[in-house]
């Protein structure tokens, strides 16, 4: 049977973007340009359209077009943490560590091994975790000014299971989920396996555009609201006092259940009261120390109300059963002695001259970013493509990131994001100065 002339179309195209023949960037005709070209009706070119998109070919861009999509840029770029070559500086994730933390690490496996029960920890553990545990995350979350009783607490492996587990118990299939336009690309991933609704927000400078959240729970039925009120990823904001008295105001009056994201919280110094310490009734306050201390030690910690903690200690037993004992003993072991207090407090000041060193390097460009941030946005002018961008700094050996994992709209915009936390000042500094260059040759020419 003949393939139906669309098909022949779509594989026309697709041929021509992959041997560079339609070159990364390229403008499409508009879909009645192209109809009216291939003598087809406008919605078979929209057809051809979306399955060239579907294959990561093109992308379309509400109110701007079609463009053909740099393929040079593997799939899941952003999302999926992928091999980086040893001569790659990677500015597209975060795992900051400091010098002697491996020294800590041996000191505190040598503490153990002469001290304690060490049978307890071949056993399987509460799944919340015990009760000691959960009394030392209770105390650091005092110093982030939440007072919560340990039963509240769960113990999870990471921040990313903290907030899977949050979904699998408190959220169904379907469920509407407010988040911002921009977000943490990990909610994202959840978002799609468990198939929740996701509704953008747009942001301001300052935090989400409460009034366009507010009109959307008032005519659909939101489920959850997402946020990052201290210090988002990407943008980099802290939510206002003011701002986050209202959002919770719409919560209170619409429903929703309120999903605090605090994994770069710690960076931030004086920043208002966590949601959860306002309105610890309707928030699930989600945190972890893979950022604050190292991304190897997955241990994350879940605050909730009440009447949800049976359901997430349930979810913890079908996922994981308990997070590992071993690396939770150390957690708390350093929660308790002040070491987790004291790598905040350095990364917090090597944040601050990483962004400093960012605003020396490309100044002049319009960087949005929080001064004691380990990541920066660089918006890009409309006519310029981010992953054109990108793949010419991966052929410079640096590693960034588009806008497009972090995207919830429709519309994506032409941006990089830097992460500046996963190599040393001086790669970070020669880093900087190719993204200049390259900025200024792609998008600012």
């Amino acid at each position: 049977m003949a393939a139906p002339r669309y098909k022949k179309l779509v594989d026309a195209l697709a041929s021509d973007i992959r041997t560079g023949r339609l070159a990364p960037g390229a403008r499409l005709p508009t879909h009645r340009a192209l109809a009216a070209r291939e003598g087809i009706a406008v919605v078979t070119a929209t057809r051809v359209y979306a399955e060239l998109e579907a294959m990561g070919l093109v992308s379309r861009e509400q109110g701007r077009g079609t463009f053909v999509r740099d393929i040079t840029i593997p799939a899941g770029h952003g999302i999926d943490q992928q091999a980086v070559a040893p001569d790659t500086v990677d500015l597209n994730f975060n795992y900051p560590s400091l010098p002697g933390q491996a020294d800590l690490l041996r000191q505190a496996l040598r503490e153990m091994a002469t001290s304690g029960d060490l049978d307890s920890l071949l056993r399987y553990q509460p799944h919340r975790g015990r009760p000691q545990d959960r009394a030392s995350i209770a105390r650091h979350l005092r110093r982030r000014g939440i007072t919560a009783d340990a039963d509240r607490i769960l113990i999870a492996n990471g921040a990313q299971h903290g907030l899977a587990i949050t979904i699998m118990a408190t959220l169904n299939a379907g469920d509407v989920v407010a988040v911002d336009a921009l977000t943490y690309p990990g909610f994202k991933v959840l978002a799609h396996a468990f198939h929740l609704d996701l509704e953008p927000i747009p942001t301001t400078a300052d935090g989400p555009d409460l009034d366009a959240l507010e009109k959307l729970c008032a005519t659909r039925p939101v489920r959850a609201i997402y946020t990052m009120p201290t210090l988002h990823n990407p943008l980099g904001w802290v939510m206002s006092a003011t701002d986050r008295t209202r959002l919770i105001g719409i919560a209170r009056q619409y429903g929703p259940l309120i999903i605090e994201d605090a994994s770069y919280a710690y960076l931030v110094e004086d920043p208002p009261p966590p949601l959860a310490a306002t309105a610890p009734d309707i928030t699930v306050y989600v945190s972890g120390l893979s950022k604050s201390i190292a991304t190897g030690l997955r241990v994350g910690f879940v605050l909730a109300p009440p009447p949800a903690v049976p359901s997430l200690e349930r979810t913890i037993r079908a996922t994981t059963w308990n997070t590992p004992a071993l690396t939770t003993a150390i957690a708390c072991r350093w929660l308790d002695d002040g070491t987790v207090n004291h790598l905040e407090a350095r990364k917090r000041d090597d944040a601050k001259t990483r962004q400093a060193l960012v605003r020396q390097e490309l100044a002049g460009l319009p960087l949005i970013g929080h001064p004691s941030s380990y990541f920066t946005w660089l918006p890009l002018p409309d006519d310029a493509r981010a992953d054109r961008l990108t793949a010419t700094l991966t052929r410079r050996h640096i590693s960034v990131t588009t806008a497009e994992p972090f995207t919830t709209s429709t519309h994506t915009p032409q941006a990089i994001r830097l992460a500046l936390g996963s190599t040393d000042l001086d790669s970070l500094r020669s880093a900087l100065r190719t993204v200049r260059r390259a900025a200024v040759e792609d998008a600012y020419a």
